[in-house]
């Protein structure tokens, strides 16, 4: 036996592997084509690319773990049942349950690893990805000096540059506009020719030009508002001037980590624990200070009766009916009277939408902690899943397989939406809506499980095969009845 668990164990390592890389590619290409137009034209360079990447893959790996068991699964039993190795096993007195028995632990093994992975890896990657996709954002795109056009990528500066020769470095007719102090183009410098070049460490653009002039009209006042304006020129010629620029903004920085580390995707079970008993613990504190509110607010013209002395003399009839008041008495009841129920609905309306903003950001939190099981229990359904049906449909290769896999986890997918949509947007409970998904596969799983195990033929094609060839023959031999009998009238 343990030389079979040792076949059966590297029949489906092998294609979990191969699935599990291939999902994840597939998945990473649509997580670039979501940023796509974040990345494009910024001269990124190829290590911040490839950490990108990297980050990226490992958020997206638990989707990948599920993924890759079920086409594994598939794949195995699809290749075994089409090479007659389930016949022969059975022929032998090895059940199809216990061909499963150590595909199923192995699958376990893997729920397992993909639950830690998402507890522990997958929440410090995403604070990374998080990180340098911020950064990416607030970085300009990629220093592009063209031709003939003016070019405002640096802050406050206008360059153009009229020729650049072949080499790359040589420029020719620069025109730079100086928009520093705010009062339009009137600082300006001209050189026939220079040259373009990044500074070794790439913090700055060094522009060295040659035989050229400068202009400034700036406007000035010599401290006295009623002096007016004026606008001098200054000009001056030079041989060689030197203009540098900051590239900073141009390159990727990093930010403070601590501004990720409070989203609900960046941590584990125990964080996740505690932010979601404190903040129950927040919101029971804000209902019950609403309460107090509420209650507190009711009572307005008993308490204003109560705290004025000039209706102590009154009975309690008396206070109750405003008629019975003097009219300054009551002008002044009334208007507490107003005021008081203005801010009575003001701190009660204040009060519910802060519930429900914390309600919600709680929910995230909670989403998030079922989130990590219901991925890893995915894992041991689709292995459920993938097993029998790869032994009753007895096909391998990665066609039929694919499509299968596509189809449920299409399935699964839409069904996780769906629950966590239930999570957000109605009265159930946060559990039922994450753990929907895994409660419909459920049967399913059992269905599937039973019916292989016990090798029903509901499910087997030769089943259906068969019934539509009855179907034929009962038709063929309907209408050759009804011919012999218009024959022999």
């Amino acid at each position: 036996m343990k030389i079979i668990n040792r076949y059966l164990c590297k029949n489906f390592l092998g294609p979990f592997v191969l699935t599990f890389f291939v999902a994840l590619f597939v998945l990473l290409m649509q997580f670039l084509w979501k940023w796509v137009d974040e990345l494009v034209g910024k001269g990124l360079e190829l290590g911040v690319l490839l950490k990108l990447m990297f980050y990226a893959a490992i958020t997206l790996s638990s989707m990948a773990f599920p993924l890759a068991v079920l086409l594994a699964s598939l794949m195995t039993f699809g290749n075994m049942g089409e090479r007659y190795e389930i016949v022969a096993l059975k022929s032998a007195g090895i059940s199809t349950r216990r061909m499963m028995l150590p595909l199923a632990f192995l699958s376990f093994i893997i729920a397992v690893i993909a639950f830690e992975f998402s507890n522990e890896v997958i929440p410090r990657a995403t604070v990374k990805l998080k990180m340098l996709l911020y950064d990416i954002q607030e970085q300009k795109p990629a220093l592009n000096i063209e031709e003939g056009v003016f070019y405002t990528g640096f802050d406050n500066y206008a360059i153009r540059v009229g020729k650049k020769m072949p080499d790359g470095v040589t420029v020719k007719d620069v025109l730079i506009y100086d928009h520093t102090k705010r009062q339009g183009n009137t600082t300006m410098t001209y050189a026939k020719r220079g040259t373009m070049q990044m500074t070794p460490d790439k913090h700055y653009l060094l522009f060295s030009l040659y035989d050229g002039s400068f202009w400034d009209e700036t406007s000035h006042t010599h401290g006295r508002r009623d002096a007016g304006a004026h606008y001098p020129l200054l000009r001056a010629t030079f041989d060689h001037q030197y203009k540098r620029f900051d590239m900073s903004e141009f390159t990727v920085d990093k930010v403070d980590e601590s501004i990720y580390q409070m989203h609900s995707t960046a941590m584990s079970i125990p964080q996740l624990q505690g932010k979601i008993d404190t903040m129950k613990h927040e919101i029971a504190q804000l209902g019950h200070g609403a309460s107090d509110v509420f209650f507190g607010n009711l009572y307005y013209f008993n308490a204003y009766v109560k705290n004025n002395s000039a209706f102590d003399s009154l009975s309690f009839s008396e206070k109750c009916d405003l008629t019975s008041l003097p009219s300054d008495r009551m002008i002044n009841a009334l208007q507490f009277a107003e005021n008081a129920s203005r801010n009575f609905i003001y701190s009660v309306r204040f009060s519910y939408q802060d519930i429900e903003y914390r309600t919600q950001y709680l929910w995230s939190f909670e989403i998030e902690f079922f989130r990590k099981f219901t991925l890893a229990t995915a894992c041991v359904l689709f292995f459920f899943i993938g097993a029998p049906l790869g032994s009753i449909i007895r096909k391998g290769g990665i066609g039929i397989p694919l499509v299968i896999t596509v189809v449920f986890f299409t399935f699964y997918f839409a069904l996780s939406i769906i629950g966590e949509k239930i999570s957000k947007n109605s009265p159930m409970p946060v559990w039922f809506g994450m753990w929907l998904s895994s409660f419909i596969l459920l049967p399913i799983c059992a269905f599937l499980t039973y019916h292989a195990t016990t090798d029903s033929a509901v499910l087997s094609p030769d089943t259906y095969t068969k019934f539509v060839e009855k179907l034929k023959n009962f038709k063929l031999f309907s209408k050759k009845k009804h011919e012999n009998s218009s024959t022999l009238s």
